[in-house]
């Protein structure tokens, strides 16, 4: 029954703000007119296209409201108008009563706000689907009076978000059973993963947790800003940061104005997010303009600043070194080597023709090289790709959505700064070089330092587990379990000599092939 309502309402919200006629009158048909005219008599639909599907979005609740947030940054696929309503979306959600947000904090704290803060704006900065966000001003431990944005969850979020998910997962179940295409593309691991991150930026603790995280990440970058967290001042559904001084993104003539250079702002702004991804396989995933400023400040010009930590990507080892390897191949056009990593890893059936495959790739990708931002289209790419992955029963990989949907947004900002900009070229050599690290000798010896202390454990303990071992057995065994000991202790001696000298001709082969490799690089 909650389904049913849920799903009669989103048809309510539909018809209201009249999307069925803007996606009606969008269909290059005739008769589709006349359709369109019977369907909209006695409804009042004078507003603008954007505004509507904006406040019919906002209707919707938070979830809605974030699809809403990824469509804004994909101005190559929106019409102008449309785009700029859905803007909105990023930072302008209503706001709800400040009486609220101070219950809130209060409750949380189990302290009057005068308390908490030296002074605290009861009108908020900024209000998204799921907080908003006051400035105060608040003593830290030091003494020392620091400005802080404070951010306070929306209240009723929880059950809005568990009925609109249960009904994701109720057509997602519908997707599969009606559909082996359906089953390809695991709609219902895509909705878990959703659900997953959903749920985790409910919990502002987990958020801070995470801008720490990235904060120690970056911090040797030098290219990105992130607030400080304040943990006495942290819970679930409160958390106290340090104020970012900055001017958005997407406000691009300001910072022209100012004097930064958009050009480098955009390749730093790749570099950011693939240092992310594959050196630290952690990274923001919530990049829309509404989140990243420039700082203006004299000692931090040009850098950036990232906001809203809630929704986060995780990568595995695996998945890095698959990602890159991929990524490597497709920037040196090496589509064999694409189609053979898909085989390897088992996203496409093992008796799938690698040439095949690799003609396949070669028609989606080539056409978009050596193309400058403002003549592609990574949306486009990645439609034709799922074509093909839907012809070669390519199964979607969940892990990597939060991915996807974040190179769109890096695209998308990336268009705005610099339209001209090489995103591949831009991006060759940092992966190239990452790959040449992961390959490196230096690779093997930090993973030998990263196991030294677990050795340093055991080799103590094995004389004693060796005597225990002997000791319950019967003399007799014992004297047969020593013979047997010394005669594979002989092996494992030359054993051991020939590893030593396999590990250094290893080691020198990969000095070798580090220099060969960034002999090509060069």
């Amino acid at each position: 029954m909650t389904r049913l309502l849920r799903s009669a309402f989103i048809v309510w919200i539909v018809l209201r703000y009249g999307l069925d006629e803007l996606l009606l009158t969008s269909l290059d048909k005739p008769w589709l007119r006349t359709v369109t005219r019977i369907l909209t008599i006695g409804r009042s639909l004078h507003a603008p296209r954007g505004q509507r599907l904006r406040q019919a979005l906002e209707s919707l609740g938070p979830i809605f409201v974030k699809f809403g947030q990824v469509l804004s940054t994909r101005r190559d696929l929106l019409p102008q108008d449309v785009a700029d309503e859905l803007a909105l979306l990023q930072d302008r959600v209503p706001p709800f009563d400040s009486a609220i947000a101070v219950a809130t904090i209060e409750r949380a704290f189990r302290r009057p706000l005068a308390d908490l803060f030296e002074q605290f704006e009861h009108t908020p900065v900024a209000s998204a689907s799921i907080a908003q966000v006051h400035f105060a001003v608040v003593r830290d431990r030091q003494g020392k009076s620091r400005e802080v944005a404070v951010k306070v969850l929306r209240p009723g979020m929880l059950p809005v978000i568990d009925k609109d998910l249960d009904l994701m997962r109720m057509m997602a179940g519908w997707l599969e059973a009606i559909s082996a295409d359906g089953r390809r593309l695991k709609p219902k691991e895509v909705v878990a993963e959703f659900d997953k991150y959903l749920h985790d930026e409910l919990d502002l603790v987990r958020e801070a947790a995470s801008a720490a995280q990235l904060r120690r990440n970056m911090a040797g970058l030098n290219l990105v800003l992130i607030p400080e967290m304040f943990w006495d001042l942290c819970a679930p559904d409160v958390i106290v940061m340090e104020r970012m001084q900055g001017i958005p993104i997407n406000q691009t003539e300001r910072l022209r104005e100012a004097g930064v250079d958009l050009k480098q702002l955009a390749r730093d702004g790749v570099t950011i997010f693939f240092t992310q991804v594959f050196r630290d396989g952690f990274f923001h995933a919530d990049m829309h303009p509404g989140n990243i400023q420039v700082s203006l400040a004299p000692d931090t010009f040009g850098r950036y600043i990232s906001l809203d930590f809630g929704i986060v990507g995780t990568l595995t080892e695996f998945d890095k070194e698959y990602l890159a390897q991929n990524f490597t191949a497709f920037f040196r056009r090496d589509y064999k080597r694409v189609a053979q990593l898909h085989i390897e890893s088992g996203w496409v059936p093992s008796n799938t023709r690698v040439d095949e495959l690799e003609s396949a790739i070669r028609a989606v990708c080539e056409p978009y090289f050596d193309r400058p931002l403002k003549e592609l289209s990574l949306g486009m790419v990645l439609m034709r790709l799922f074509q093909t992955s839907r012809r070669f029963q390519v199964e979607i990989q969940p892990q990597l959505v939060l991915l996807q949907k974040t190179l769109l947004n890096i695209e998308g900002l990336g268009r705005d700064l610099d339209p001209d900009l090489d995103l591949w070229n831009t991006a060759k050599p940092f992966l190239e070089t990452w790959m040449v690290e992961q390959l490196g000798p230096q690779k093997l010896i930090a993973g030998l330092r990263d196991q030294a202390p677990r050795y340093a454990r055991l080799v103590p303990e094995l004389p004693l587990l060796l005597h225990e071992a002997l000791r319950r057995r019967h003399p007799d065994d014992q004297r047969e379990e020593l013979l047997a000991l010394l005669a594979e202790q002989r092996r494992t001696n030359r054993l051991l000599q020939g590893l030593i000298w396999a590990g250094v001709g290893f080691a020198l082969g990969l000095v070798v092939m580090q220099w060969l490799v960034r002999v090509r690089i060069g």
